[in-house]
C-alpha cells in the first residue's frame, strides 16, 4: 500500500517561514498547482495564485493552460491572478540564449523574469511570501528555481521566498493522481517556442511523432482535434522553426 497516495495520505500542517501571512503563489500550470495548492489549502495558509508565464507559446496553448490553472483555482476557493502576457519582453530577455539546452542559462533567465515580477506583485500588494508550484516537476532543477526566488526577493526585504521540496513525502507522485483525478490539459513540452523545437527534434530523431498540441488530457483518450489555428497535422509552422 502507497502511504501517500491520496487515498492514504494524512497532510501534516505546513509551517511556512511567515506563519500568518498571505502567500503569493507563482503558477506555472494546472498540473504542478494541484498538488502543492492541495497541501496550501489544507494547511489553512492565506494563498493567492499569480498565472505570469510569459514564455508559453503559441498564445493558443497559453490560453488553455490558464484556464486549466483558473479552473482549478476557482474548485479550490483560492484567488488568481492573470500576469501579462508580455511575450516581447520574454524574448528580449532571452536573446542570444535560443539554443541553450532545458535547464541551461536560458530557463535560468526564464524564471528570474517569472518571480521577478511575482516579488514586485507581493511587495506592491502586501504579500510577505511568495513560492511557485514550478518545483515540484522532476523535469526541473530544484535549486536552479530556488535561487532565482531567492535572487528576485532579495529585493524586497518585506518578501521571503519559501524553498519548501514539494516533491517530498509523495508530493511529485499525487500531482499525478490529481491531475487524473482532474483530468487536466496534459502539455507534452515545457512552454516556450524553443522548449517545443527541442521536444520534437529529439522525437523525431526517436522516429516518434511530433507533438499534437491542445489534443492530451490527464487520465483521458487524446481528443480528436487540435487547438485551434493549426495546419492539417495539428501543427503550428511559425513555431516549429528549427
Amino acid at each position: 500500500m502507497n502511504s501517500y497516495s491520496l487515498d492514504n495520505y494524512e497532510r501534516p500542517e505546513l509551517i511556512p517561514p511567515e506563519p500568518g501571512t498571505k502567500l503569493l503563489m507563482h503558477s506555472c500550470c494546472a498540473p504542478c498547482a494541484g498538488e502543492v495548492l492541495s497541501a496550501v489549502k489544507a494547511s489553512g495558509i492565506d494563498v493567492t495564485v499569480l498565472f505570469y508565464n510569459p514564455n508559453i507559446h503559441p498564445q493558443a496553448e497559453y490560453e488553455m493552460r490558464k484556464a486549466e490553472d483558473t479552473r482549478y483555482c476557482d474548485e479550490l476557493g483560492i484567488p488568481h491572478i492573470d500576469g501579462d502576457y508580455d511575450t516581447d519582453n520574454w524574448f528580449d530577455r532571452i536573446r542570444g540564449l535560443e539554443n541553450e539546452p532545458e535547464r541551461g542559462r536560458r530557463c535560468t533567465v526564464c524564471f528570474d523574469m517569472r518571480f521577478e515580477r511575482t516579488a514586485l506583485y507581493a511587495a506592491e500588494h502586501g504579500y510577505h511570501m511568495i513560492s511557485s508550484t514550478l518545483g515540484i516537476s522532476r523535469w526541473k532543477n530544484m535549486a536552479q528555481i530556488n535561487e532565482a526566488g531567492v535572487r528576485a526577493t532579495a529585493r524586497y526585504p518585506e518578501v521571503t521566498y519559501w524553498t519548501l521540496n514539494w516533491r517530498k513525502k509523495g508530493g511529485a507522485a499525487r500531482m499525478i493522481e490529481i491531475a487524473k483525478r482532474e483530468a487536466f490539459y496534459q502539455q507534452e513540452y515545457c512552454g516556450c517556442v524553443y522548449s517545443l523545437r527541442d521536444t520534437n527534434r529529439h522525437r523525431q530523431a526517436a522516429g516518434r511523432e511530433r507533438i499534437q498540441k491542445g489534443i492530451k488530457f490527464y487520465g483521458r483518450e487524446a481528443v480528436t482535434s487540435p487547438l485551434p489555428g493549426a495546419d492539417a497535422r495539428g501543427e503550428y509552422p511559425w513555431l516549429n522553426r528549427d
